[in-house]
């Protein structure tokens, strides 16, 4: 596995803005790349991205997925001193979001620099200042523009829907951690286009036809709701929780046995189970308490499907993400045991 590979897409990956809804550029990316690979590639309507591979045998098809779309926030209105009242997109921990730089996309191609910041900012005028519960209707951003009134911000071109996404700080160490928010899931989508690379690099069929899919409503929760008829099996890529009880470190690829949307095929998942050991794969078995998945949102549209779920352990989920690359190794260890088994 080249490892390098990996870790220099993730870090591209990272730098695009892809909140869930304002997905394109970030599609745009993975596909190119994909067709640079020489790999055949479908969007459909909401515009998930398909990848085609080829197998051995094509009596059946392996679905594999993981999720573009991250957590942002969107503007509300516009305050009449020119700051910008928000709402969330997905379920950000809005608590670590005070003092984070993030862009505001308006929909003529604009992008402008800003802050979130509490309504009560400021230590030496606030006496809330450090105690002021920091919830989502009292978090606005400051734009680094010349604005002082809701006409100001207007002559923008910024308006009520436009998005804002949080900067994810990306940060890579010598011990092998990987720093950033939103590794849920660019991390997989990283280690699934790692996957592809491996096959193409080094002539590998895998046993089955394959369908690599990219989502861009996952963190909403229907971002898999429509797979291609074909799927037999869905293999969900995503983070692995990590605390309370659990099992998962950063280092592992945590197969997940339940979520809150019930457990997972049992014997798709005991097959994951017993291709990790014989790989000596470092894994965890964990019943995640407040998670749901694409494989989720596929069975919960009704499509019939075997479905599991894996993903490298990611500390801090939905708030300042840290994993290892350990973890994303383990992680496509099993994936390419999987896809290559007869």
């Amino acid at each position: 596995m080249n490892k390098e590979y990996v870790v220099a897409f993730a870090k591209k990956l990272l730098a695009i803005d892809s909140p869930t809804g304002y997905t394109k550029k970030a599609i745009d990316f993975v596909e190119e790349e994909a067709k640079r690979f020489g790999y055949q590639t479908k969007r459909n309507h909401k515009g998930n991205l398909w990848i085609y591979v080829k197998g051995n045998h094509h009596h059946k098809t392996l679905g594999l997925c993981a999720h573009c779309d991250t957590l942002g926030l969107m503007v509300r209105s516009i305050k009449s001193d020119g700051k910008l009242a928000l709402t969330n997109l997905g379920g950000p921990i809005i608590p670590t979001l005070d003092g984070e730089y993030c862009r505001i996309y308006t929909r003529d191609g604009q992008c402008y620099s800003g802050t979130i910041l509490s309504t009560s900012p400021a230590a030496h005028v606030y006496k809330d200042a450090s105690t002021k519960k920091r919830e989502i209707d009292e978090m606005e951003v400051r734009i680094d523009e010349v604005t002082y009134t809701k006409e100001d911000t207007q002559k923008l071109g910024i308006q009520n829907g436009d998005i804002v996404a949080i900067d994810p700080k990306v940060q890579i160490t010598e011990s092998g951690f990987i720093k950033s928010r939103f590794l849920d899931d660019k991390i997989s989508v990283s280690a699934l286009m790692g996957i592809l690379h491996h096959l193409k690099e080094n002539a590998i069929t895998p046993a089955y036809d394959l369908i690599f899919m990219m989502s861009t409503y996952e963190e909403v929760g229907h971002g898999m709701a429509h797979i291609p008829d074909e799927i037999a099996e869905l293999l969900a890529v995503d983070m692995g929780c990590i605390g309370l009880d659990l099992a998962c470190t950063e280092q592992d690829v945590s197969i997940c046995a339940k979520d809150s949307s019930g457990p997972y095929d049992y014997d798709l998942t005991s097959k994951l189970i017993e291709l990790a050991k014989r790989e000596a794969v470092s894994y965890a078995i964990d019943i995640y308490p407040q998670y749901g998945s694409d494989v989720s949102a596929a069975r919960n549209a009704g499509n019939d499907i075997k479905g599991a779920l894996i993903g490298p352990g990611v500390h801090a989920s939905h708030g300042m993400e840290r994993t290892h690359i350990d973890g994303v190794l383990n992680t496509m260890k099993l994936i390419l045991a999987y896809i290559c088994e007869e």
